[in-house]
């Protein structure tokens, strides 16, 4: 396991309703790096769209946190949990890109993990450029990926006409991890 130094204590903290623009504006940061690294210009437009989170932040079931280190916000998460079947989903995760290789956020997902103990199976979905993501949830988190949508096979929990300035905004790999089951 990697030491990282300067990294103290990660734990969750449950984003509030006066923080929840902050908390907006520093997903769509963190996001918009990645999508202009990808696309080799700016975004002439907030990434994810601002309706995207909204619908992620008001699901069913949803629950958003700022991701803290040293008693300071690094990123944010938001998870959907399902309390009947124990299936939840990560919608969107991020740790703030000059906090990025320091092992925030493998400590953030643990957090997550831990806070939701009776989990079966976690989801996510992420760009298929996301390269830094994939290996991320490969192979640091134990999620294995178990389909790609795309215009040959679309992701159908999408919205219809939800489009993205990329073009390629169908592009998409699915994750699961499957819990181990607790051993008595």
């Amino acid at each position: 396991m990697r030491v990282h130094e300067g990294v103290g204590v990660v734990n969750l903290q449950k984003a509030n309703a006066d923080s929840m623009g902050e908390f907006k504006a520093a997903l769509q940061d963190s996001f918009r790096v990645a999508a202009e690294a990808d696309l080799g210009r700016p975004l002439e437009a907030p990434f994810p769209p601002e309706e995207d989170i909204e619908q992620s932040i008001s699901a069913a079931g949803a629950a958003t946190y700022w991701i803290m280190a040293d008693g300071r916000r690094v990123g944010g998460a938001v998870v959907v949990i399902d309390e009947v079947s124990n299936r939840n989903s990560l919608s969107f995760f991020f740790i703030s890109t000059d906090r990025q290789g320091r092992g925030l956020g493998l400590q953030a997902w643990n957090a997550i993990e831990r806070e939701y103990p009776n989990t079966r199976v976690w989801e996510t979905v992420t760009a298929y450029f996301e390269k830094r993501n994939i290996h991320f949830y490969v192979n640091r988190c134990g999620f294995r990926i178990v389909e790609f949508y795309n215009r040959f096979h679309p992701d159908p929990n999408r919205v219809p006409g939800q489009a993205e300035e990329d073009g390629d905004s169908d592009e998409m790999f699915r994750f699961i991890k499957v819990m181990a089951p607790e051993s008595n």
